[in-house]
């Protein structure tokens, strides 16, 4: 009978049975991860590349450990190989590394035959991911800068209440006192879903005194 986890087999080449099995296991693992990833994630447009990469990188994970096996020159090799690649496409957010670094282990678990490692590994990475979610801890995602200035800090209570209304979540990133002694200030936004920058743009106009607002997509860019 074959077994659920067949862990640490006795066979150098496996069946082709246990290779199925294998890649059905990395399959199903990998989405499982790749599921809590879609569900957690608190930004806008979701990347449904990141999603198949996640799954495809334990299938491959796992079909490079299998060809390695136990033999330390197919290990020096396949590294050989692997440095001749170039992986150039950066991952800005940590979160997502390390989503990506679990699916890759759960391929390499599953590629020396650690299925019950595999299994319980992807479970409490998926559950811990779910906690921090629903936890205060949850990522912030911000989408757009918003740099304006007012002339006393008497008004920014007002326009607080106008990003409150708008944004999903915001936070003040910077206050500077110009040569005028007028405040200019920095605030990472998120904005509600069928809210547009536009529109926020003329709610904040209405505030007497405001001047040189600024908003801009870009999450590193720097007001000029």
């Amino acid at each position: 009978m074959f077994e659920i986890f067949p862990d640490a087999p006795v066979y150098e080449y496996p069946d082709l049975i246990n290779i199925i099995y294998s890649f059905v296991w990395a399959f199903l693992l990998a989405s499982i991860i790749a599921i809590t990833h879609r569900l957690t994630f608190t930004g806008e447009h979701y990347p449904k590349n990141f999603f198949q990469a996640l799954v495809l990188g334990a299938i491959v994970t796992t079909m490079v450990m299998m060809a390695i096996g136990d033999s330390l020159a197919r290990g020096l090799g396949v590294f050989g190989a692997m440095a001749i690649i170039r992986f150039r496409t950066r991952i800005e957010d940590p979160r997502d590394v390390l989503f990506l670094f679990a699916a890759l282990s759960t391929g390499l678990a599953i590629g020396v035959y650690g299925f019950t490692i595999s299994f319980a590994g992807t479970i409490l990475f998926c559950l811990a991911a779910f906690l921090l979610h629903v936890s205060p801890f949850r990522s912030f995602v911000q989408h757009h800068r918003l740099y304006f200035t007012i002339p006393r800090q008497e008004l920014l209570p007002a326009v607080v209440d106008i990003i409150r209304t708008h944004c999903q979540e915001y936070r003040q990133i910077s206050a500077q006192v110009n040569r005028e002694g007028q405040v200019r200030y920095e605030f990472a936004l998120s904005l509600k879903k069928n809210v547009s920058s536009n529109s926020l743009m003329e709610e904040l106009k209405r505030v007497e005194g405001i001047r040189q607002m600024k908003i801009m997509l870009s999450e590193f860019a720097n007001p000029e």
